[in-house]
């Protein structure tokens, strides 16, 4: 039996991190599989099979550290990795596989003629960094640790694209879509949750982590002028991170505490999708959203900026892209409002997710 060891920065509540437990609780059924985290107590750690080995660097939550450690931490995986990949990591893996952009990246990158090395980029990395010096010096010093990888593989072809017109590299490349279990989903979905939408109101859902990415700063000031020209609704957002205390200054300054509701984090966000009237996703950038296959599979209407994350849509109908700007959202949500039957009450339809062929790919991809 293959042994395979993914590496992420933690098993917190998240995108990529509920494929890799999905992938790893499929897998385990084939392989040996061990999972390495920088951070531990996730909430998804104990979603994990049995079957499933986990080891972690730091026995503390991210948001357990100090402003100090956050710092300190990343630079230390960087600068110490060798030393850290030999004591904490180095066995006789077959293959090692980091998941996620990031310090995982730069620890997985550690020399290993044992080891098969994989990274997996779940980003629009053009757009990761942001620009300056700090951000040019990133990408130097990842040109290099992509370098030592064996393979790459992308969540999307448009993320593919992107990395390509920033790094010049050999590695061969693969574009894999996100492996989701849909009867997860769906009977999650089912499950009792005190949800705090009114039927009377017009309740537009978004899950993700409050983030620079997720541009919910943008979306505040979007519903504000949306509520200022008399088109009533109520947007809820799941999720948490580092920009909430900006996020609700915003909220307030809008004197929209009433219309726009921060619900935290849950650990079971499906009952809330599916109570929605619709699902927005209105990012900077995305790489290949698993939400948005969520959404799909509880028959959400759906609205996105025209980022990599049309490529989760391409054979979903009931949709709207709109451009990735202020002036255009607006314009989409505010046709939506005015026309909220036209929008939702429509045949829902959506192609069948075919995790079979994903599963196929990755296993090609381990057994290569």
């Amino acid at each position: 039996m293959k042994k395979i060891l993914f590496g992420i920065t933690s098993l917190t509540l998240g995108g990529a991190e509920r494929v890799l437990v999905d992938l790893a609780n499929e897998l385990c059924e084939k392989y040996d599989i061990t999972i390495f985290t920088i951070y531990s107590n996730g909430e998804l750690e104990k979603q994990l099979s049995k079957k499933v080995t986990l080891k972690t660097l730091y026995t503390k939550q991210y948001n357990e550290l100090s402003a100090i450690q956050k710092k300190i931490i990343p630079l230390k995986v960087l600068l110490n990795k060798k030393g850290i990949y030999e004591k904490y990591i180095k066995e006789n893996f077959d293959v090692e596989i980091a998941f996620l952009e990031g310090p995982i990246t730069r620890l997985f990158s550690v020399k290993n003629e044992n080891s098969k090395k994989i990274a997996w980029i779940h980003n629009d990395i053009s757009l990761v960094f942001g620009s300056g010096l700090k951000a040019n010096i990133k990408r130097k010093t990842d040109q290099k640790i992509y370098e030592q990888y064996d393979k790459l593989v992308f969540v999307s072809k448009d993320n593919k694209e992107k990395f390509e017109q920033i790094y010049k590299l050999k590695n061969e490349k693969y574009v894999i879509y996100n492996y989701i279990d849909t009867a997860v989903v769906i009977r999650k979905a089912e499950k009792s949750e005190n949800i705090p939408f009114d039927s009377k109101d017009f309740n537009i859902l978004t899950v993700a982590r409050l983030v620079e990415q997720k541009a919910i700063d943008r979306l505040v000031r979007i519903h504000t002028n949306l509520i200022k020209q008399g088109m009533n609704h109520k947007i809820y957002v799941i999720g948490d991170g580092p920009e909430r205390e900006r996020i609700e200054n915003l909220i307030n300054e809008n004197n929209v505490q009433d219309t726009f509701i921060l619900l935290g984090s849950k650990e079971n966000p499906y009952p809330y999708i599916k109570a929605a009237d619709c699902f927005a996703l209105l990012s900077n950038y995305e790489g290949y959203p698993m939400v948005l296959l969520e959404a799909q599979i509880l028959q959400k209407f759906i609205v996105i900026t025209n980022t990599a994350a049309r490529e989760t849509l391409q054979k979903y109908d009931n949709k709207m892209i709109v451009e990735n700007n202020e002036k255009d959202i607006f314009i989409g949500l505010s046709e939506i409002l005015k026309n909220k039957e036209k929008y939702i009450n429509i045949n829902h339809s959506m192609n069948k997710y075919d995790n079979s062929e994903i599963i196929s790919q990755i296993e090609e991809l381990i057994n290569k």
